[in-house]
């Protein structure tokens, strides 16, 4: 969808990444290290510093002390940071449950590493599961469970009950939780972030992955991180050191000064995207456009079955829709279908990690679409 917005000249409301710069403290310091260095390989499993400062700030956010030189793994961002983690805990032929609607990385990341994906729905409006259908993926010898939270695409934000749920469940069946919490500084009130790692006897069985792309972001430098048990990192580190070797040295020194800032700064960044969540969403209810409220992350589904029931999108695919959309309207998004195991066609995903300009410009064009409803 980027492809096709850049070719149409589309604002990108697709492919989430911010349009404004990362804070400047990092900023200066990439500039500094640009002349005096790391340029050479940093240890395989990160620099110490880095590792230093994540082991800090997870150990303060799960009040337990992490051992930055056993316990912390950097990565080559969250993606791989994920795929280390899948590759490490799975054998080939093993079962990982996957939450459906996902992140569409999650179902290859289980291929790839040689398991099968067994998927449990996410139910609409609010995305909850059902406790008997979890327990019954639980049941089929499943390895591991990937919890997205805050949750890609549908912006949940999984409550602390569902968690001790999911939680029981992993200790009954003996299974692994991977987390990907990429989006842990995006939640609003009433709303709270809580780490599966922080849950009683839960830290030896949760492999927390994370990146510092969104919270800082800087998409483009691809750094991400493994924070788990020693025994896991021990062999995950062996994965990442045959994928990538390992993440850049000069980004890693730069990123230290962010991941070492006071938490003043993770309010703000919070305070900010629950600004242009509410900013977004109040002007899509006043055109008409029925959507999702995210509890968390920048993403929002945007519900077109009133645009499929008209005659000129008669037989149109979400996909079909979007690719509509991003040549007619200028606006691009991504279509639902992507991230559904089930039969899903009528959502669409925007994001709105994007300035309040740009935002502006966006909105502006969907009341064209928008105004095609009135008629």
């Amino acid at each position: 969808m980027t492809r096709i917005s850049d070719e149409y000249g589309a604002i990108n409301l697709s492919q989430g990444y911010p349009d404004f710069a990362p804070p400047r403290p990092m900023l200066e310091r990439l500039k500094e290290v640009a002349m005096e260095g790391p340029h050479q390989y940093s240890v395989t499993f990160g620099a110490e510093n880095l590792r230093a400062a994540l082991a800090n700030k997870f150990g303060k956010a799960i009040q337990r002390e992490i051992d930055p030189k056993e316990e912390v793994l950097v990565t080559c961002g969250g993606t791989e940071a994920m795929m280390s983690a899948m590759m490490t805990v799975c054998n080939p032929k093993d079962k990982v449950i996957v939450f459906s609607p996902f992140y569409e990385n999650y179902g290859a990341d289980a291929i790839l590493s040689g398991a099968e994906p067994i998927y449990v729905p996410l139910i609409p409006p609010d995305f909850h599961f059902e406790p008997q259908a979890l327990e019954e993926a639980f049941c089929q010898n499943a390895k591991a469970l990937i919890l997205c939270n805050p949750s890609n695409p549908t912006g949940k934000v999984f409550t602390l009950e569902e968690l001790n749920l999911i939680g029981r469940l992993a200790k009954k069946y003996d299974a692994f939780i991977i987390t990907d919490e990429v989006y842990e500084h995006m939640v609003y009130p009433p709303n709270r972030h809580i780490y599966m790692a922080s849950l009683p006897d839960m830290y030896e069985r949760t492999v927390s992955c994370s990146s510092l792309s969104k919270t800082y972001s800087i998409t483009g430098w691809r750094l991400g991180y493994l924070i788990g048990p020693k025994r896991v990192i021990e062999n995950a580190k062996k994965v990442h050191d045959f994928l990538t070797v390992g993440a850049p040295s000069p980004l890693q020194e730069a990123a230290c000064v962010g991941v070492n800032f006071p938490d003043e700064y993770y309010r703000d960044f919070s305070e900010m995207y629950r600004e242009k969540r509410d900013y977004f969403c109040r002007r899509l209810d006043e055109m008409g456009l029925k959507h999702t409220l995210p509890q968390g992350t920048y993403f929002v589904l945007l519900d077109i079955s009133d645009f499929l029931a008209m005659e000129k999108f008669e037989g149109f695919t979400d996909l079909q829709f979007c690719e509509w959309m991003t040549r007619e309207i200028k606006v691009a998004a991504v279509p639902g279908s992507s991230f559904f195991r089930e039969p899903v066609n009528h959502l669409i995903r925007l994001h709105f990690a994007r300035s309040k300009e740009t935002l502006d410009e966006a909105l502006n064009r969907l009341e064209k679409m928008a105004a095609m409803l009135e008629h």
